[in-house]
């Protein structure tokens, strides 16, 4: 078994490891399954963080180790060595940088390729939406107009307002749980860091969608945004490949991203080489103090434009879940085909000998009657349902 993403730490990080440290951290990596004596030999010769990248097999079989772990340390310090700086997503910047890896060799937006967000239609009288419209209602009391250049403590408090009713819409519309986590840590092969909103479906805790806040005012801000919003959903596409299981329902390829100020919304399709906006032009609730009167325009507005921006990420949600969910349904509809089919031509060969076995295969009918057939009348045997559902070949 390979070290996990997690295992490999930083090489700046391992150099400044003192001898307990480094023992402490190379019991910590389950894949090289130390024990107290191989752990004492790297005690008693002293080795450290620096050494430690440096070790070569041969040196650890002259102190003593034993053949196994040997091999397994100076394969994990190379490994260690060898990693490749990782950055941070703050500190991505250029978004022609990033959409290079895409083929695209600009920094304009409306250079990156379209997708129609499905969508998740409600009433208004929705009792979450309502409660949210309440809850920006009581926020532009507390806070005034919400400008473009606001302070981004404040845009989080509208962003998170809108994020809890989205996911508890979707929620109501489904059987499914969602959870959402604040400065969310995700460590990908290349990048890591700190997402300011992540939200996961509670099954199976994979990331479905990442959220980041920037200021709208400055096109920079925002091409910043979706530049670091990408490397989030390509390192969160790692994170969700290492906690699936080999054979595990779901494949989870495609994520969906979120780069808001609270004023303006855009929203990334993330496919594993592919990247989509939903629009050039962002999705725009405005937060000013008429907004207060329902009586006016600016309260319609409000509500219309507020809908408009949940209805898109309870519908991004659903479609993830209701997509992973069939695909599931596929896989282990394609085991039941495989396993009856097999089933069936081991019955129709010991029915019709060794002579025939070609012919017997070639008269394999469809499963997916005794499929139905198990599906509705479980409780009888499957031979009998073989008998009774499926024409076997030559009678």
């Amino acid at each position: 078994m390979d070290p996990t993403i997690d295992e490999i730490r930083d090489t700046d990080e391992i150099k400044e490891y003192d001898t307990e440290q480094l023992v402490a951290y190379l019991k910590s990596v389950k894949t090289l399954d130390l024990d107290e004596e191989d752990l004492s030999i790297l005690r008693q010769e002293k080795y450290t963080g620096r050494s430690f990248l440096k070790i070569t097999r041969e040196e650890l079989l002259n102190v003593g180790l034993r053949h196994g772990p040997s091999r397994l340390l100076a394969e994990f310090a190379e490994t260690c060595s060898e990693k490749p700086e990782r950055r941070k997503f703050s500190s991505i910047r250029s978004l022609k940088d990033v959409l290079k890896d895409y083929n695209i060799d600009s920094d304009n937006i409306s250079e990156i390729s379209r997708f129609e967000p499905q969508i998740h239609d409600f009433r208004d009288d929705n009792e979450y939406f309502q409660n949210c419209i309440s809850n920006i209602l009581i926020r532009i009391k507390s806070y005034g107009y919400l400008y473009v250049n606001s302070n981004e403590k404040i845009q989080r408090e509208y962003v998170s307002t809108i994020l809890h009713a989205a996911l508890r819409i979707a929620e109501a519309g489904s059987d499914k749980k969602f959870k959402m986590d604040v400065e969310y840590e995700v460590n990908g092969k290349k990048y890591y860091g700190l997402t300011d909103y992540a939200i996961t479906e509670s099954k199976f805790g994979n990331l479905i969608c990442t959220c980041i806040t920037e200021d709208s005012k400055i096109d920079r801000s925002i091409q910043e945004g979706i530049a670091q919003n990408i490397r989030q959903l390509e390192s969160s596409h790692d994170v969700n490949k290492k906690k699936r299981k080999r054979g595990e329902y779901g494949e989870f390829d495609y994520l969906y991203g979120i780069i808001t100020s609270a004023r303006d919304w855009y929203f990334l399709l993330h496919n594993p080489g592919e990247i989509s906006l939903s629009k050039a032009a962002p999705f725009t609730i405005e937060y000013r103090e008429q907004t207060c009167d329902k009586e006016l325009d600016e309260y319609k507005n409000l509500c219309k434009n507020t809908k408009k921006v949940l209805s898109i990420i309870a519908g991004l949600l659903l479609d993830k879940v209701a997509d992973s969910e069939s695909e599931a349904k596929k896989k282990k509809r394609n085991l039941h085909m495989k396993t009856l089919r097999a089933i069936k031509i081991r019955m129709l060969f010991e029915k019709n000998g060794v002579g025939k076995l070609e012919n017997v295969i070639n008269n394999v009918t469809s499963a997916e009657p005794l499929l139905e057939a198990i599906t509705n009348r479980g409780g009888q045997s499957i031979s009998a349902l073989l008998e009774k559902e499926i024409v076997i070949g030559n009678e």
